[in-house]
């Protein structure tokens, strides 16, 4: 059992779906601490990934990822087009040259890709940030799949993880990005990038655990 192509192709469309779905409550979101254009962008950013993800015939998932990336690149503002862009990035260079990614293939490219995204942020756990939702979702996956747990529930279980991780920024005190620059202000405010990150990790067990 791997992810196939198809996969994740359904975890781009079910993410696509989730923030248009989530568009306001995003936005909302960012409103209290930072630029209130969160969902917007990555609204406006995964509207575009759809139709060159559809273009693509015969694609790898190297490909696919890759193209989501440098879509997501020139198309969101702000800080969130190049952390995303950087994340689906490394997770097509950890894929490439691979027709199906096992169970352990993926939680070694989420790993990597997360880790692009707290250099290319500077960020690190409790600062406020995506990475307070990803970097649990990630770990968690690598710790079930260790202990010999099936890739469905530990793909719950990383879900579980990115959505404590999000619901855990309300109360701290940014240290980067926008809402940084709130100081005390920012604390009791539910981190955006964290929320969308957590619907990133929906969309991947829903498209990845389906009928396994």
């Amino acid at each position: 059992m791997g992810v196939t192509y198809e996969q994740a192709t359904a975890l781009i469309s079910n993410f696509a779906a989730a923030v248009a779905t989530n568009k306001e409550y995003l936005t909302e979101l960012d409103s209290a601490i930072g630029d209130g254009d969160h969902g917007i962008n990555m609204d406006r950013g995964m509207r575009a990934v759809m139709p060159k993800v559809e273009a693509l015939s015969g694609a790898d998932i190297s490909t696919l990822f890759r193209t989501v990336a440098m879509t997501l690149i020139s198309t969101v503002g702000g800080a969130s087009g190049p952390l995303y862009g950087t994340l689906f990035l490394q997770l097509g260079t950890s894929s490439k040259g691979k027709a199906e990614l096992t169970p352990g293939d993926w939680s070694e490219a989420l790993a990597a890709a997360v880790a692009a995204v707290q250099s290319r942020g500077k960020a690190v756990p409790q600062d406020k940030t995506m990475v307070d939702a990803l970097l649990p979702a990630s770990q968690a996956l690598a710790a079930r799949l260790a202990a010999g747990d099936d890739f469905a529930s530990s793909l719950a279980a990383a879900e579980g993880a990115a959505h404590q991780g999000a619901l855990e920024t309300i109360p701290l005190v940014a240290r980067r990005g926008r809402a940084s620059y709130l100081g005390e202000r920012s604390a009791g405010h539910q981190d955006p990038g964290a929320t969308s990150s957590w619907l990133l990790m929906t969309a991947t067990r829903e498209a990845f655990a389906e009928g396994k």
